[in-house]
């Protein structure tokens, strides 16, 4: 990428100005060395629109070893993009850089450099600079390794948030602290703007009243979370364990085992160096189980501040993320912590020193549940006053910097502003493995039941009803199992107890929903009723007796969907007919319980089309073959 590539000859090159239509304008280059400092680049772009002066351009040094991904976000910015040859060999007005490395001493302008993260604090040799096994590696972005060139400071103008970067700089690079500016944190302004729209984000992500979003968060590196947490606390870990060294694993089989699918909503933010270093086809593959049991992978470039705003616990590592998410008062969990990475001065590390270890003894929902309830808003209030010295002011202090470099006044006429996040795309959880279906009778009249829906993965054992922390010992289940019919497990499909069908009432290819539930029953014997969700908050239902119900959840107080899986009342109304109940009994409408959620269901009898021809081999007695009555016992099959 570096090299190579034509030479640009509009809007800047030899004969350039034969073909551009505006002249004379400020050149401002964006170096991109890899999506992660990219991303920074994106927060800071707007300062620059509507002002007709100022021409910008991207270029990409080639220098970091994460160059997958750049192109990309390249052509999304819509910018003409320089080789590096000839951005070193162009004068520019203003130069923006987020991270070091590279020639960036050989580009031709005032050279500013931002930090691509919360503040500098990792630890990493320069690449030029000789590796020792007895001294540690400078700080990334605060040691002479990065700062200078020659002994004189490489950058004209270096950005930092706050006061306690500027006492860490001063101390290992007194050189470079002249060039110092003091403008806040972009990304963390966006955040800071958005923390109003926590509930839109939520609804967004699917996560409704009495559920609880849990974001799993790592940076990159064979240290982090993702890459095992092979170092930093792993004696609380449980490092004596078989497979502790790996706790990446343990971790994504223990969300699916322990978090009921309909009381928690989980979520994976992952750094840009883990998705373009592997390959995102790697790593969705690598996260597939995890997946299919309702995980939603977050794309490396949007929507992670958002998932960060609407989360009720992160559980993360030394990332700036996690960070972050202390700082705006989430509650997290660290599930790797090298302290050895880290410049020990660093609010980061001092984050690792105060905030809860993930611990593989115990329950993970235990450990969730403990760090949500007794965390306090006010718990990093210390940290998060270092995350910026000028909260809600960046936009203002980095214009006036860039535009006091190029040497022109900002533009009057349009205030300094940063984009605001946008809401994400609807996107609710979609369970595709098999569901163990846990379901107590709470009332009979009026119908009320409590349901508790686990995924089960690949060999996991059944659910333990004793798991439900909220009901009474010695409380009486039914237990059967659901499956979505584009399940990969098709031999668990063939003999789950309800089917699940989830598509527009319209869809050519399979409604109507009477329709395709006569076909689905006769395509599968054993099961006792069929259900087509053709909507947020309901679903058409026919049972082998061949009842034909609508199940529709009412709405909140606001109007708005209730946002539970409709395939939960289908599930309540088969345990309820199978526990010797009529349907006439669950009319007009029935409560189902997931957690500490009510949802009112009514039950709309439909009309019933012509009954379906009964195939060879069908049978009907067997449909509540696998429901059992379970008494809860005193110990989780998933106790080790």
């Amino acid at each position: 990428m570096a090299g190579g590539t034509a030479r640009l000859r509009v809007p800047v090159g030899e004969d350039a100005d034969r073909w551009i239509t505006r002249t004379g304008c400020q050149r401002v280059l964006f170096v991109v060395h890899n999506v992660t400092s990219a991303t920074r680049l994106l927060d800071v772009l707007p300062l620059f629109h509507s002002d007709v002066r100022v021409q910008m351009f991207a270029t990409c040094t080639g220098s970091s070893p994460f160059l997958a991904g750049v192109p990309e976000l390249l052509a999304r910015a819509g910018l003409p993009v320089l080789p590096w040859e000839q951005a070193k060999d162009t004068d520019f007005d203003l130069v923006v850089s987020a991270s070091y490395g590279g020639e960036l001493g050989s580009l031709r302008g005032k050279l500013t450099v931002l930090s691509h993260g919360t503040g500098y604090n990792k630890r990493l040799s320069a690449p030029d600079s000789p590796v020792s096994r007895t001294t540690e590696p400078p700080v990334f972005g605060l040691a002479p390794d990065w700062l200078l060139e020659d002994g004189r400071p490489l950058a004209t103008a270096t950005v930092l948030s706050h006061p306690e970067q500027l006492d860490r700089l001063r101390s290992s690079c007194p050189e470079a602290a002249p060039t110092v500016v003091l403008a806040g944190d972009p990304c963390y302004d966006r955040i800071l703007a958005a923390l109003p729209q926590r509930d839109r984000f939520r609804r967004a992500l699917g996560v409704g009243p009495g559920r609880r979003l849990i974001v799993v968060s790592s940076t990159w590196a064979s240290r982090s979370l993702f890459g095992g947490g092979r170092a930093g606390g792993a004696d609380e870990q449980g490092a004596d364990e078989p497979g502790a060294a790996d706790l990446l694993p343990w971790l994504l089989s223990r969300l699916a085992a322990e978090l009921p699918a309909d009381e928690y909503r989980t979520a994976a933010v992952l750094h840009p160096n883990i998705w373009y270093g592997h390959g995102p086809g790697q790593v969705q593959a690598w996260l597939d189980s995890a997946r299919r049991a309702g995980l939603e992978a977050i794309p490396p470039l949007d929507g992670w501040r958002q998932a960060l705003i609407a989360a009720d616990c992160v559980l993360g590592d030394h990332s700036s993320v996690t960070y972050y998410a202390a700082s705006i008062g989430v509650p997290v969990v660290l599930g790797a912590f090298p302290q050895e990475d880290l410049d020990p001065r660093s609010p980061v590390a001092a984050l690792g020193r105060t905030a809860p270890r993930l611990l593989r003894r115990g329950s993970l929902r235990a450990q969730i549940d403990r760090a949500i309830d007794a965390h306090h808003p006010d718990r990093y209030k210390a940290l998060a006053e270092q995350t910026s010295s000028s909260p809600g002011e960046s936009a203002v202090l980095l214009r006036r910097l860039f535009y006091g470099l190029m040497g022109i006044p900002e533009p009057e006429a349009h205030p300094a502003l940063l984009d605001p996040l946008p809401l994400p795309p609807y996107t609710p959880t979609r369970v595709t493995a098999p569901i163990r279906v846990l379901v107590r009778q709470l009332s009979a009249d009026p119908p009320e039941l409590a349901v508790t829906r686990y995924a089960v993965v690949g060999d996991a054992p059944d659910p333990d009803p004793a798991r439900d922390p909220t009901a009474p010992v010695g409380t009486a289940y039914t237990a059967h199992t659901a499956a979505d019919e584009e399940t990969r497990e098709t031999g668990r499909l063939r003999v789950a107890d309800v089917v699940v069908r989830r598509a527009a009432a319209d869809d050519a290819r399979l409604g109507p929903p009477a329709a395709w539930a006569s076909e689905a029953l006769d395509r599968y014997p054993y099961c006792g009723l069929v259900a087509y969700v053709d909507g947020p908050d309901r679903c058409v239902v026919r049972t082998r007796e061949g009842d034909l119900v609508r199940l529709s959840a009412a709405t909140d107080s606001d109007g708005r969907p209730d946002p539970c899986d409709p395939a939960v009342y289908a599930s309540a109304l088969h345990a309820w007919l199978t526990d010797g109940h009529t349907l006439d009994a669950a009319l007009p409408a029935i409560t189902v319980r997931t957690g500490t959620a009510a949802h009112h269901v009514t039950v709309e009898p439909l009309p019933q089309p012509p009954p379906p021809r009964p195939s060879a081999g069908s049978h009907a007695s067997d449909s509540a073959s696998s429901t059992r009555s379970l008494s809860a016992p005193t110990r989780s099959p998933f106790s080790s």
